[in-house]
């Protein structure tokens, strides 16, 4: 089926919201707003903010592209009011939102499908430190309910794990230790039923923390990847799978890594992730030649198609 700028109606880019990831939400909101207006898309920017009901009533609109990031956009909250007031909307649903937003939970889900993921335990108090440094030196150390790096750690000993601790409980209730992979960093982003090229990371930082991820000039990004093409196409089914599982569905990141023995490991689910400059998934779309207004306007059908959202 054909689809033109006109079967879409009117529709709003929300952005923003009230997260710690505001501001690069607005970032990837202007970008796809101006990617859906080049395809002649009757987009328009909305800010969310906790009037977003009346807003969203009154401004009459057929659909939505969301882009916010973090807490209210991304963990099943909008979804779910999306999904009361009958308006269709891109990306996960409430489902696989809320679960992909939880990084401990994730994982639960993925060891009880026999998905490899780093071993991990919940800090839910002091006594949990002990259970934590029993995986082993060095962890990484976590807000579990926060993305774009934002209250993540990497420590080498107690001491480190315990202030790294304090640090993640001041963004979230939620803190998980995980065990280091030390290796290469994968991204795959998932388009549709597609998992496009692999994308590796590479960033002097101790790891692919918030700078590396939108200010750094230093982050290197290799497409193709890299690895011989057989060994890739197992990744990129892999990260099929794990979105899968999680409920996720429409477009996202999965982020995994490679150990020294060349075994996959899953690190985590992204359902609404950046669409910067500094973005992954729209690179990992331009290695498959889709522009990025190609690639918003693709996101923005799905909803036409009756998929989850």
């Amino acid at each position: 089926m054909s689809v033109q700028a006109s079967d879409f109606g009117r529709v709003a880019v929300l952005m923003g919201g009230w997260a710690a990831e505001r501001e690069v939400s607005l970032v990837s909101g202007r970008a796809v707003l101006e990617g859906l207006r080049a395809r002649g898309v009757d987009a328009h920017p909305v800010d969310m903010g906790r009037d977003i009901v009346e807003v969203l009533t009154r401004g009459g609109y057929d659909r939505v592209f969301n882009v916010v990031h973090g807490r209210g956009g991304e963990d099943g909250e909008l979804q779910g009011l999306l999904d009361i007031l009958g308006l269709p909307y891109t990306g996960s649903g409430v489902l696989g939102s809320a679960l992909s937003m939880d990084k401990y939970r994730t994982k639960r889900v993925w060891q009880g499908a026999g998905l490899p993921t780093p071993g991990f335990c919940l800090i839910d108090g002091e006594a949990a430190l002990a259970r934590a440094a029993g995986l082993g030196f060095p962890l990484m150390v976590k807000a579990a309910l926060e993305g774009s790096s934002i209250g993540v750690y990497r420590v080498g000993d107690e001491a480190e794990l315990r202030a790294a601790w304090q640090g993640a409980a001041a963004c979230d209730s939620h803190v998980m230790a995980e065990q280091y992979i030390q290796g290469p960093e994968f991204t795959a982003s998932i388009l549709g039923d597609a998992c496009l090229p692999l994308i590796r990371l590479e960033t002097p930082h101790a790891f692919y923390d918030y700078e590396a991820k939108y200010q750094a000039d230093d982050t290197c990004y290799r497409v193709p990847c890299g690895l011989p093409e057989a060994r890739e196409a197992e990744l990129r089914a892999l990260a099929l799978e794990a979105f899968a599982a999680v409920g996720a569905s429409g477009w996202g990141r999965v982020d995994l890594m490679l150990d020294e023995q060349e075994r996959p490991w899953l690190i985590e689910v992204n359902t609404v992730p950046g669409m910067t400059d500094h973005s992954l998934v729209p690179m990992a779309a331009a290695a498959r030649d889709i522009d990025f207004p190609e690639l918003v306007w693709r996101i923005l059908a799905q909803t036409l198609e009756g998929a989850d959202g």
